[in-house]
């Protein structure tokens, strides 16, 4: 594993966080009036050509790295981030902000099921007790507002719209796109340790992109036709939480483990209701607040190792 810079790899992870956490915002907004699958679309094609300036020398300096099997697992790589933002983007159509995000960030448990035999990474003890409050924050966040406490006993009578034909194909869809970023996490995770982030990166989002366009157009979507407000929000998709946001995350893979990146992911849900309440209006209940206190919490827990080892 590449030795960190001197950049503090927590900073780098909360800036990601920050920044992805506006992503459901613009994908609701945009969601009036244009298809979910082309707000994927514009996503990855805008935050490809964003990313051209930072480029293009890199990848001619690097494309010689690259094996035949390179070539292929970057190609997965761009297919698995394609059907994670089909899926994620097309899941806030039929379910509430609050679950899909929650439900998609539940990509570690994914990744910690599949990590040690894809890249032979040990998970410690202290990781899975770090996600595991982490999750237990996500739980309480996806059932605020459903839910009447009598003391520490929730009574859910309230959620049976998770159950509804929308509620769970939203659910199920916000599901896949946890899953299917998590093969983009691990895939990422191999190809950084050869790659720039910022080949990986153009590289990834320019595969994806190209993906999302041959789905749109079999699917018989009008790629173009939009209102210039729509375009706006486009850029904004492309530029804060894709470029700025995911472009955090792929940089901390090429010197920690696939885990510790996917956990602080779980930070998305926080920052989505904080954004939502000043924006939307939407003030945090009770459940909100203490799950996204147990995140960070769980967060902290799976963070003490790589810094007491990098003291060392």
């Amino acid at each position: 594993m590449k030795k960190a810079p001197v950049i503090n790899s927590a900073l780098i992870l909360i800036i990601g966080v920050i920044s992805v956490s506006t992503a459901s915002i613009f994908i609701r907004f945009a969601q009036t009036d244009v298809p979910s699958l082309i707000i994927a679309v514009y996503r990855m094609a805008f935050a490809t050509i964003l990313l051209i300036p930072f480029s293009l020398k890199t990848i001619k300096q690097e494309r010689q790295k690259l094996s035949r099997s390179h070539i292929v697992l970057m190609i997965l790589t761009g297919f698995f981030l394609a059907l994670h933002f089909a899926s994620w983007i097309t899941s806030l159509e039929f379910t509430t902000v609050a679950s899909s995000v929650v439900l998609v960030t539940s990509t570690p448990l994914w990744v910690s099921l599949i990590s040690p035999l894809v890249l032979k990474e040990r998970i410690s003890l202290r990781i899975i007790l770090g996600l595991l409050i982490a999750l237990g924050g996500t739980l309480l966040i996806s059932i605020s507002g459903n839910c009447e406490w009598i003391g520490l006993i929730p009574t859910c009578s309230r959620l049976t719209f998770l159950f509804s034909e929308r509620g769970y194909l939203g659910n199920l869809m916000a599901l896949c796109g946890a899953f299917f970023f998590a093969g983009h996490v691990i895939i990422g995770r191999t190809i950084r340790r050869t790659l720039s982030l910022a080949s990986y990166t153009f590289s990834a989002y320019g595969i994806a992109a190209v993906f999302l366009i041959v789905i749109a157009i079999v699917k018989g979507e009008p790629l173009f036709g939009y209102s210039i407000a729509a375009y706006f929000l486009f850029f904004l998709l492309a530029l804060i939480p894709q470029v700025i946001g995911h472009s955090c995350f792929n940089w901390a893979l090429g010197y920690l483990p696939a885990i510790y990146v996917s956990i602080a992911l779980l930070g998305e849900p926080i920052g989505s209701s904080l954004l939502a309440w000043f924006i939307l209006g939407e003030k945090p209940v009770n459940e909100e607040i203490t799950g996204g206190c147990l995140i960070l919490v769980g967060i902290l827990v799976a963070s003490l190792r790589i810094q007491s080892k990098r003291n060392n």
